[in-house]
């Protein structure tokens, strides 16, 4: 959570690119590998020309999914050992898309901390939990503040949320923790309670609230206005 929202168009476009068969089977051989490839060996495996070879590694690299590095395959340096071949591994980090968005590294993560934390402090792991996922609502809140003529609403779109205006209140229609919280609904719920509360006080939304009430087919929590109509 708290991603840019530019990262979206970003991810779509590296998976889309793996939708070419070549670009994908030459995707598949270069990340199989123990070490970075050049183009000629990518070329034999896939059994293409070089110079569409070339092209498809390269826009791989573009799209984050590859990156090139430049190495002398002789190991020898110094004057005529020749320049260094360009090659290409797999890129660090990773590229995932869910629909409807979904944060279950971001649970795993709170859980983790948290269970950690106990064991240290000896605090009850559901208190520590709560705490962290009100921390990191705090610390997404400020992230995503709006300008002055926006608000809660497209705060949490920002965030993934999905919110949607039903009379007075807030629902939101997409839980990111959604596989987690049918199978561990009190504990769940109560995380994304305390996460949704420090959103909305790291937007300084001090006249919404954040309340546990679960309806079928929407988040577990709901956001109600404390003393105005929420925007």
């Amino acid at each position: 959570m708290g991603e840019d929202n530019g990262a979206w168009p970003a991810r779509i476009s590296a998976i889309a690119a793996l939708d070419e068969p070549t670009r994908r089977r030459l995707y598949e051989f270069v990340v199989r590998q123990p070490e970075p490839v050049s183009r000629d060996q990518a070329a034999d495996a896939v059994r293409a020309p070089r110079n569409t070879v070339s092209f498809h590694l390269d826009k791989l690299v573009a799209e984050g999914l590859l990156e090139a590095v430049y190495q002398r395959r002789t190991g020898r340096t110094g004057p005529g050992a020749g320049r260094p071949s360009k090659l290409y591994r797999r890129a660090p980090g990773q590229i995932a898309v869910s629909l409807p968005d979904r944060r279950y590294e971001t649970a795993a993560h709170l859980l983790a901390d948290a269970l950690e934390e106990a064991q240290t402090s000896g605090e009850p792991p559901r208190a520590v939990l709560d705490r962290r996922a009100r921390e990191l609502g705090r610390d997404l809140g400020r992230a995503a503040a709006p300008g002055p003529d926006a608000g809660v609403m497209q705060a949490l779109e920002a965030l993934g949320f999905e919110p949607r205006a039903i009379g007075d209140t807030i629902a939101l229609a997409n839980c990111p923790f959604h596989s987690l919280a049918l199978r561990h609904t009190e504990l769940v719920c109560g995380m994304n309670l305390g996460l949704l509360t420090g959103v909305l006080e790291g937007l300084t939304e001090t006249d919404v609230t954040a309340r546990l009430e679960p309806d079928p087919g929407l988040c577990c929590v709901r956001l109600h206005p404390a003393g105005r109509p929420v925007r």
